[in-house]
């Protein structure tokens, strides 16, 4: 029988609900909400969770999303398979998975999940969690997160929802590299992909500007997907084994 930490004080139950449009088979997906005004000086221990230094140095909002991250990661092992693991930080400050494992991790502003998968089934999954860009903000970013090809496509798009566009494409990139950074081992940017096309369904379409290894090559293109709730934006790349 598995023992079940209690959960900290600074978060809400855990939901397994699917919140994406497309459910990807041979995953879990857990969820949570959290406060860091609740969070209290032992709910780490409580919790069953060793905070690493950098998080023990770190302020109470750092702390929080960091719990909530990792008790999410962990409930989503334990429902694929039974292993109540915290995934720790690697070098690159990246989830350390489970070699058999592919997984990510996201939070917001009080709001955060994880995703977990066999690599017999997914061989990378990227998730990203964005607060929906004010329309001020997102024409300040836009030169910054877009590319020369993308900023046309807003142009041409409507003016209500170039705010969505540029929160979904900075979300859908940041999904890709987590995708795709434990395959190829290679960082790269906002300016070494693009995104080519969106539904408001919720699917996405990018393309890769750069050559990242012999298999991921310029030119290649890759689907997401994404939802819209309460004024955040989730996004999720996935890549097939």
């Amino acid at each position: 029988m598995n023992f079940t930490p209690a959960l900290p004080a600074c978060c809400t139950a855990l939901d397994s609900h699917w919140p994406l449009p497309i459910v990807l088979p041979d995953t879990v997906l857990i969820s949570t909400h959290f406060d860091p005004a609740q969070l209290l000086g032992d709910d780490f221990q409580r919790s069953a969770v060793v905070p690493p230094p950098s998080i023990q140095r770190s302020v109470a909002k750092r702390q929080a999303e960091f719990l909530a991250g990792r008790i999410c990661a962990r409930a989503a092992l334990q429902q694929l398979e039974g292993s109540a693991i915290v995934p720790p930080i690697g070098e690159d400050r990246a989830p350390v998975w489970p070699a058999h494992i592919c997984g990510s991790i996201t939070h917001s502003s009080g709001h955060a999940a994880a995703i977990v998968a066999n690599r017999q089934h997914w061989r990378g999954l990227g998730m990203d969690l964005e607060n929906l860009l004010s329309d001020e903000r997102a024409e300040r970013l836009a030169g910054e997160i877009l590319t020369p090809a993308e900023m046309q496509r807003m142009a041409a798009g409507s003016q209500d929802l170039r705010a969505l566009w540029v929160t979904l494409t900075f979300s859908v990139k940041e999904s890709l590299f987590k995708a795709l950074y434990p395959i190829v081992h290679q960082r790269f940017y906002f300016e070494h992909a693009e995104v080519l096309d969106w539904t408001e369904a919720g699917a996405a379409r990018l393309r890769l500007l750069t050559d990242l290894s012999s298999e991921w090559r310029n030119g290649t293109e890759l689907e997401a997907q994404f939802g819209v709730q309460d004024g955040q934006l989730l996004s999720l790349v996935s890549i097939q084994a």
